[in-house]
């Protein structure tokens, strides 16, 4: 059986499910991939692994495994072998070999590889240096726990958290929405936060987004979701300067605030410094492109399908012991 070494794109699938969701970008895109030959119609039989291929003292298979498994487990038609855990000349650091298919038969078999750090925490994968380990989106988990603090639907407590990273300009964030009412819905019993990420190609976005700060001060969270609500659909507005400032200032008093008053307080620079801190949290968690979900640590594109999304927020539920 032939098998071809994947792309980036598929190498960051440790982090994101397996599909591709449109998304604006913080950084240039990667070069499309080549078209792939049409996909086999049986379930693929992977080579037997040759002990000789395991030299490296770690990672072990069993960790290689577990990580797979917290990854990529809310697929249940995928199916993936590890083929080989190789020593470099680069003093604790290995070179790890998987090979990855469907159990549908739908999609062509691939062999994956990347390079995991003395740390046990860290793969370097392309050009992405990406968690690893049993618990990969802990430290994420933490970060976002510790650190996001936009408003919210939901439960007011922090264990269970859905956060959006979003852009008032983005017109797949607007595509999002739907996606996250849904969610809000399914999943009462968890935070869903909202965290501006405007982008600089976006010229209006960062003004919408301090908008929306001294929305949710003035006027709470139910008053955020009004205004972030009629932003998104008065979006082509805010294509230029003076179409934005009429489009912020109804949606602000949609949500029954003074917009001479947001607007004042938008332009303080406390509240740009508010906007500043949750892009840096973005780009801390290495968040490039929006919009961008943030479930208990792990990454999903908020406007995924739907029942792909919910797949894995149950399956996050679970592994983080929270599903009922």
């Amino acid at each position: 059986m032939s098998l071809r070494v994947a792309s980036l794109a598929v190498l960051v699938a440790f982090l994101l499910p397996s599909f591709e969701a449109s998304a604006q970008q913080n950084v240039p895109p990667a070069p499309a991939a080549a078209a792939q030959p049409s996909a086999p119609s049986a379930v693929p039989v992977f080579p037997v692994p040759d002990p000789a291929n395991f030299t490296a003292a770690s990672p072990t298979k069993e960790m290689v495994n577990s990580f797979l498994q917290t990854s990529w487990g809310y697929d249940d038609t995928r199916m993936w072998q590890v083929e080989a855990v190789l020593k470099t000349p680069v003093e604790g650091i290995s070179k790890v070999l998987v090979y990855v298919g469907d159990k549908s038969g739908k999609q062509k078999p691939s062999a994956i590889q990347f390079f995991a750090l003395p740390d046990g925490k860290h793969i370097i994968a392309g050009e992405e240096i990406l968690p690893f380990g049993d618990h990969p989106y802990a430290d994420y988990r933490q970060q976002v726990q510790q650190r996001a603090d936009g408003p919210y639907r939901g439960n007011a407590a922090k264990e269970f958290e859905i956060v959006e990273f979003a852009d008032f300009e983005c017109p797949h964030c607007k595509e999002a929405q739907a996606n996250m009412d849904k969610l809000a819905v399914e999943f009462p019993k968890a935070r869903i936060v909202y965290q501006n990420y405007p982008l600089p190609q976006h010229k209006q976005a960062a003004g919408a987004a301090a908008y929306g700060v001294c929305v949710a001060k003035q006027g709470g969270s139910t008053a955020f979701f009004t205004y972030s609500a009629a932003v998104f659909d008065g979006q082509d507005g805010l294509s230029t300067p003076d179409g934005a400032t009429l489009t912020l200032n109804s949606a602000v008093t949609k949500a029954g605030l003074d917009p001479a008053k947001i607007s004042a307080c938008a332009a303080l620079p406390g509240t740009v410094a508010e906007v500043d801190a949750s892009v840096k949290l973005a780009k801390d968690l290495n968040i490039n492109q929006t919009p961008t979900l943030v479930v208990n640590g792990r990454q999903v594109p908020a406007n995924a399908p739907y029942d792909t999304i919910k797949q894995i927020v149950e399956f996050q539920e679970k592994l983080d012991g929270l599903s009922q």
